[in-house]
């Protein structure tokens, strides 16, 4: 194929999750049609495509999950599972018409800038094109972690990710293993636990659980929510209000943290009657150090004959058991991994910029962006949910908007100055990267006591914006055109 002869598109997008497909909506609504997203799995839908384990759900409230401009008066819990969020995704891409714009089962081999020509070239499982701009919405959630073990590749028994839940496998009167004790853990844990002969769920540090509180919809709600569209504003506002509180602990000032931590002890003790069990599951880092989950199953599921919680460490994985670092076998059937998701996605490794870098490497050095929505470096090039575009104490949904609107401002702008080539200015980020550094520094993220996905190995931040999501909403209501180099 010739480059004359190569399919070119005005705009390609890649990944066909709630970034993605907010995007082609207002991308669409804007004017620009000529756009493409492409999706490596077979659906669209993203992490809740992907992520299909036992009792997986969101921990935001349905009503402050989901699109501002696509709000649902018929969410049937008040945390919506897996299934229904998905099919939420799915009702919204083919109300707004985005859905022939997606091509699925497509991946992304690499996306490089070619400087001379002003376009990308981004080479897919299903052929070559040619891009002017290149959005990236790929998943911060997409690529499942596995702990480092000795001895993990001797095991005989099954063992899989809660990523890629086999549910072909039959727990039913099985020894199986947990290792770790993250969100996707917490809500499977007491899925299997009444089917399995024997639970033991190694924990490396023990998470903060707060009341989850949810329950069934009732139909008069459901009603009320339809009819008065006020009413559901309110609801989502209040759930914002909620949760954006956690700002206190986050980078406030982490003394704000003893109503927060009432609440955890709190559940601890009305949930868990073994006294010996409780101190082994109780935190020692402050909360907020680490993402705090909802949720008013695990504790009890932990609290159960059948269930042990080791913290010794492991020291080896065997054929058919887990040795402890205190010399303890355990025997194991099976083995599920709730370790969570690598921090750089793949497809960060494949897209390389002008000066011949992946974005990859330049998170490898250090995580940096401009407002999680561009970077310098590479021209014509746009993403969501980069490092300081999400937060800690907020719905991503609200940041995905938010870069959303800058990013299509932005191609408006371009698009009436007659633009071809936008280029972030290296001095801009490094600012912005510069500010995130200091604003971060006594965050509760980095003093907190803990370890986690929210810093580097280094001990920074990895990633969070350090203020409250009103503010970032504020400086991404425009696109700042002073801060980049347009030709």
């Amino acid at each position: 194929m010739t480059a004359h002869d190569m399919e070119h598109r005005q705009i390609v997008i890649l990944g066909a999750g709630f970034g993605g497909i907010g995007l082609a909506i207002k991308l669409r609504a804007a004017g620009f049609d000529d756009l493409v997203l492409i999706e490596r799995a077979e659906d669209l839908g993203g992490t809740w495509q992907a992520n299909t384990y036992p009792g997986c759900a969101c921990d935001v409230p349905s009503q402050l999950y989901s699109y501002s401009f696509a709000p649902n008066p018929d969410w049937s819990r008040t945390y919506g599972g897996q299934r229904e969020i998905l099919d939420y995704i799915r009702s919204v891409a083919t109300t707004h018409d985005v859905v022939r714009h997606i091509r699925l089962s497509t991946e992304l081999l690499g996306a490089r800038w070619d400087e001379a020509a002003s376009v990308w070239r981004v080479e897919t499982s299903r052929g070559p094109l040619t891009a002017d701009y290149f959005i990236s919405a790929a998943g911060i959630f997409a690529e499942a972690k596995y702990p480092n073990l000795p001895g993990l590749d001797t095991f005989e028994g099954k063992a899989f990710h809660s990523l890629h839940w086999d549910h072909d496998h039959d727990l039913s009167g099985e020894r199986v293993a947990v290792i770790g004790t993250g969100a996707s853990a917490v809500q499977f844990v007491p899925e299997i636990q009444p089917k399995v002969a024997s639970l033991t769920v190694f924990q490396r540090s023990a998470p903060w659980i707060v009341p989850r509180m949810d329950r069934r919809t009732r139909a008069l709600e459901r009603l009320l929510l339809r009819r008065v569209p006020l009413t559901q504003r309110a609801v989502r506002g209040t759930w914002y209000t909620l949760i954006e509180s956690f700002g206190l602990v986050g980078f406030v000032d982490n003394r704000f943290r003893h109503p927060f931590e009432l609440l955890g002890r709190f559940q601890l003790r009305r949930q868990i009657r073994d006294e010996a069990l409780r101190a082994r599951v109780t935190p020692d880092y402050i909360i907020g150090c680490k993402r705090a989950i909802f949720s008013d199953a695990y504790l009890p599921a932990l609290d159960q004959d059948n269930v042990d919680v080791v913290t010794d460490g492991i020291e080896e994985v065997r054929p058919h058991s887990i040795l402890t670092r205190a010399g303890v076998e355990i025997p194991a059937d099976t083995i599920i991994y709730g370790t969570g998701f690598t921090s750089i996605p793949t497809a960060y490794e494949r897209i390389v910029g002008r000066e011949n870098l992946s974005i990859a490497d330049l998170y490898h050095k250090q995580p940096q962006t401009y407002l999680g929505a561009a970077v310098a470096g590479f021209p014509n090039f746009f993403c969501t949910l980069g490092p300081f575009g999400a937060a800690g104490n907020q719905s991503a949904i609200f940041m995905i908007e938010s870069q959303i609107a800058y990013i299509v401002d932005a191609l408006s702008t371009l698009r009436t100055r007659g633009a071809r080539r936008v280029e972030l200015r290296p001095i801009v980020q490094e600012r912005f990267v510069e500010e995130m550094r200091r604003r971060s520094a006594e965050t509760v993220w980095l003093t907190g006591g803990c370890e986690s996905y929210y810093t580097t190995a280094e001990g920074g931040n990895a990633g969070l914006y350090p203020s409250w999501s009103f503010e970032y909403r504020k400086r991404t209501e425009r696109f700042d055109a002073e801060a980049y180099e347009v030709v």
